[in-house]
């Protein structure tokens, strides 16, 4: 089979589409051949190295980036769980550190808990933009806790954590406020957000301006650490973007009486009730998949280019 791997790191053009040989579904297992997966930051860092290992394993000398898979059921190993059937269409979430390997691949092998039905009537390039980013605003939000009506800050709204952020906070009953340069001040009102303020330098001000006294949740997708705690009443909560001690994460001081929490959602790649509940929100039309532009698997150096340009509204994709 086709994969794209990684042998040394550096820039994008270690990106390689080689031959590998072929996995199949073993007892307890499902096998599904990709045909669309996304670039993320995560496969960056594991690009560069600058993420080799996690909670003690390693990625190999030679492997394949890629968090979430978009396919066809192809083989059910004996004994498997799975309301599946092969020819089914589905998306999964992937960590490239365990045995399957990363989603750049052409099939991969996954436990069922991982894999969940596409939503109705998605392309694999739109059911692709689910699953890693819809699980990591889920966990977010669930962090916090928050009742019904409370307003939830969000920054870096127009990005794919921020915007899926935004959405599934107005499906939980949420007031959102957030944050958005003029260009994208459009789209983030279209994704729900009640209030929306200019992003940049004083935000966590004019956070407190649109909600007076601030908020009692904020989601941090930007990774503005320390400069926007003071959007946050006393007691509040926020929810950092990046775990402390992973490349990016933020400095946030003494936070006070702010309650910081850090996703991390590799805890969840066996949460498969979680991951089946983003694909009933996008039937609902409540999450939207965004996709900027679609890439062949072989032209995975130009998508990685194209990510770290910046300013990508929606998700690059790469295609098997």
């Amino acid at each position: 089979m086709k994969a794209v791997v990684v042998s040394e790191y550096g820039e994008p053009d270690v990106l390689r589409l080689v031959d590998v040989p072929e996995p199949h579904a073993g007892p307890g297992q499902l096998r599904m051949r990709v045909h669309a997966t996304t670039v993320n930051p995560s496969d960056i860092m594991l690009r560069v190295g600058s993420v080799a290992s996690m909670d003690g394993r390693h990625v190999g000398s030679r492997f394949s980036p890629g968090s979430e898979a978009a396919g066809v059921v192809d083989e059910i190993g004996p004994g498997t769980e799975t309301d599946l059937r092969v020819g089914d269409r589905v998306m999964a979430f992937v960590i490239p550190f365990m045995p399957s390997g990363g989603a750049y691949a052409q099939y991969l092998v996954l436990d069922p808990r991982q894999v969940t039905a596409a939503p109705a009537g998605s392309s694999h390039a739109e059911a692709v933009t689910i699953p890693l980013n819809g699980m990591t605003a889920q966990q977010a939000i669930d962090l916090l806790s928050m009742a019904e009506g409370d307003w939830l800050a969000v920054t870096g709204s127009a990005g794919s954590v921020g915007g899926y952020t935004v959405q599934l906070a107005k499906a939980a009953g949420l007031r959102v406020v957030a944050d958005a340069a003029p260009a994208d001040e459009e789209l983030v009102r279209s994704l729900g957000a009640d209030r929306v303020v200019a992003r940049g330098p004083g935000v966590a001000e004019r956070v407190r301006e649109a909600v007076p006294g601030g908020v009692p949740g904020l989601v941090d997708c930007a990774l503005l650490g320390r400069e926007i705690l003071p959007a946050i009443r006393a007691g509040g909560q926020v929810v950092m973007g990046q775990r402390a001690g992973l490349p990016g994460a933020p400095e946030l001081g003494d936070p006070g009486d702010i309650t910081v929490h850090a996703v991390y959602v590799m805890d969840w790649i066996y949460e498969h009730d979680k991951l089946d509940s983003l694909r009933a929100h996008a039937e609902k039309g409540e999450l939207t998949m965004r996709v900027a532009a679609e890439y062949p698997a072989a032209e995975a150096a130009a998508a990685h280019r194209r990510f770290e340009a910046g300013g990508v509204r929606g998700r690059l994709v790469l295609t098997f």
